[in-house]
C-alpha cells in the first residue's frame, strides 16, 4: 500500500467516526502525527530538500503515482535552474570566498519557497519578526499544531556543523524543524539519522543573519491534495520560467554571469580579476574550496543541481506525456562540464585535503547525532588545513591554474547554452 493510500484509509476511518468533511479529517490526521513519525528522506540542496521533505511528510504526493514528490521535481516546479557568481573579499582575516548560484531565484530563497508552494496549491505563511521571543513562540506553536516548519538559519551557527567561530553568520539557508523534545529540537538538514540541536543554539542560528528576521516558512498542505491538472500545470510553468530566466542577458543572474566569471580568471585589468585579487596567494585556498563546494554537493549548500534537473525532466516527460529525454541528456552533459570545473580545483593538494575533510563532515552530519563525533573530528581536520589560507604558488603555476579553470568554465557555459537550446526546442 502506498503512503497516500495509507493516509486516505486513516482519513476515511476518522470521517466514519466523527462525521467530519474529508479535508477537515485530513488535517486532523496529519496534525496528530507525532514527531517520531516524521520520515527523514535526506536530500541534496537545502531549499528544494526542505520543501520536498515537508511535502512528503504532509501527504502531498504525485497524483499519478501516489508517491511523494521528489526533490528533483521540486527543483523543476520551482522554476528550475539559475546562474550566479560573486567573489567576496573580507577584510577581517583577509579571507576570500566564492558564492555560486545554481537555482532559480538563488538570491531570494524565501520567495522561491513561497512560489513553489503556491504553484502546487499549498497554503504558505512567511513569518518574520525582529523579536527572539516572538520567533520562538511562533515556531513552538506550529510544532504544537503538528506542522513541521522551514526555518532560515546561519549554517555557521548550527552546532552540528562544527564550523569555526569566524564563520558565524555565514552560509544562510533553510532547514526543517519538525519536533521539540525537552529543550532540544529535531531538525531535518538532509540527514537520515535523528539530528537534534539545543533550543539556545537554534535560536542563535535563526537570529544571526539580521535580514532573515528569524524567518519561518510555514507550509500547511494538510488541506491540499494535488490533482493531475494542477500538477501538470505546475510542471509546465516551472519549465517555462527556467527558459525565460536563463535566456536573459543578465551578467548577475543568468548564464552570462558564468561567462563573466571565466573572464575574471584571466583578466589583469579588472579590480575583481583573480590574478589581481590573489596575486600574493592570500585567501586563494578558501576561494578554491568554496568554488569546489559550491559546484559539488559535498558542500553545505548542495552543488550545481544540473543532475537533479535532468531527473526532473525525465519525470516531466511522463507527467506531460512528451519526450523530454534529449533535454535531460543535455543537462547531464552540463553537470559533467561543471564537474570538470570542480576537478581543476582538486589539482591543488591543499584544496583536496580540505575537501576530503568536508566530505567526511557532510557524511557524518547525515548520520545525525550518531555521527557527531566524526563530524567534529572532520571539522578539526578541515580547520587545521585552512588555518593558513595563503597558497604559495609561483606566478606561472597560478596563471596555469586560472587558465585551466577559465577553459573548463567556458566549456560549462557552452554546455549550459546547448542544454537551454535543447530544452527550448523540446518544450516547444
Amino acid at each position: 500500500m502506498t503512503q497516500q493510500r495509507q493516509l486516505k484509509a486513516l482519513i476515511r476511518l476518522r470521517m466514519d467516526k466523527t462525521g467530519e468533511a474529508y479535508m477537515v479529517a485530513r488535517r486532523h490526521v496529519l496534525n496528530s502525527r507525532p514527531g517520531s513519525k516524521y520520515v527523514l528522506r535526506g536530500g541534496v540542496h537545502p531549499e528544494s530538500a526542505a520543501c520536498a521533505n515537508t511535502f512528503a511528510n504532509r501527504g502531498i504526493d504525485d497524483p499519478s503515482t501516489g508517491e511523494p514528490i521528489g526533490e528533483a521535481m521540486v527543483v523543476g516546479i520551482g522554476g528550475g535552474l539559475g546562474a550566479g557568481y560573486i567573489l567576496w573579499e573580507f577584510k577581517d582575516g583577509d579571507r576570500r570566498a566564492v558564492t555560486t548560484g545554481f537555482r532559480n531565484q538563488w538570491q531570494y530563497p524565501d520567495r522561491w519557497c513561497a512560489k513553489t508552494c503556491e504553484r502546487l496549491g499549498v497554503r504558505v505563511e512567511i513569518h518574520e519578526t525582529t523579536g527572539p521571543q516572538k520567533a520562538a513562540d511562533r515556531l513552538d506553536r506550529a510544532l504544537d499544531e503538528g506542522i513541521p516548519v522551514i526555518a532560515f538559519v546561519s549554517a555557521g551557527d548550527l552546532s552540528y556543523w562544527h564550523l569555526p567561530p569566524d564563520e558565524s553568520g555565514w552560509w544562510g539557508y533553510p532547514i526543517v524543524v519538525y519536533a521539540k523534545e525537552g529543550d532540544h529540537y529535531l531538525v531535518d538538514d538532509r540527514n537520515r539519522g535523528t539530528l537534534s540541536i539545543s533550543g539556545e543554539a537554534l535560536a542563535a542560528a535563526r537570529g544571526r543573519i539580521p535580514t532573515y528576521k528569524h524567518r519561518l516558512v510555514i507550509a500547511d498542505p494538510a488541506a491540499t491534495e494535488l490533482d493531475t491538472d494542477t500538477f501538470s500545470t505546475a510542471v509546465r510553468q516551472g519549465i517555462a520560467e527556467q527558459i525565460e530566466h536563463l535566456s536573459a542577458a543578465s551578467q548577475s543572474f543568468s548564464i552570462p554571469a558564468f561567462a563573466k566569471w571565466a573572464k575574471m580568471l584571466t583578466s589583469t585589468t579588472n579590480a575583481k580579476a583573480w590574478p589581481r585579487v590573489f596575486a600574493d596567494g592570500r585567501g586563494l585556498l578558501g576561494a578554491l574550496v568554496s568554488t569546489y563546494e559550491g559546484i559539488d554537493p559535498i558542500g553545505i549548500l548542495g552543488g550545481n543541481l544540473r543532475g537533479l534537473y535532468a531527473e526532473f525532466l525525465d519525470r516531466a516527460g511522463d507527467v506531460l506525456q512528451h519526450d523530454m529525454s534529449s533535454a535531460a541528456d543535455a543537462y547531464r552533459s552540463a553537470a559533467s562540464a561543471w564537474d570538470r570545473v570542480a576537478e581543476v580545483c582538486l589539482d591543488v593538494p591543499e584544496v583536496s585535503a580540505v575537501v576530503d575533510a568536508d566530505r567526511a563532515r557532510r557524511a557524518a552530519v547525515g548520520r545525525g547525532d550518531a555521527g557527531q563525533g566524526d563530524a567534529a573530528d572532520a571539522a578539526r581536520r578541515s580547520k587545521r588545513t585552512l588555518q593558513d589560507e595563503s597558497l604559495a604558488l609561483e606566478p606561472d603555476a597560478m596563471a596555469t591554474l586560472f587558465g585551466r579553470m577559465a577553459g573548463a568554465l567556458n566549456e560549462a557555459v557552452t554546455a549550459e547554452k546547448a542544454a537551454l537550446d535543447t530544452l527550448r526546442e523540446t518544450a516547444g
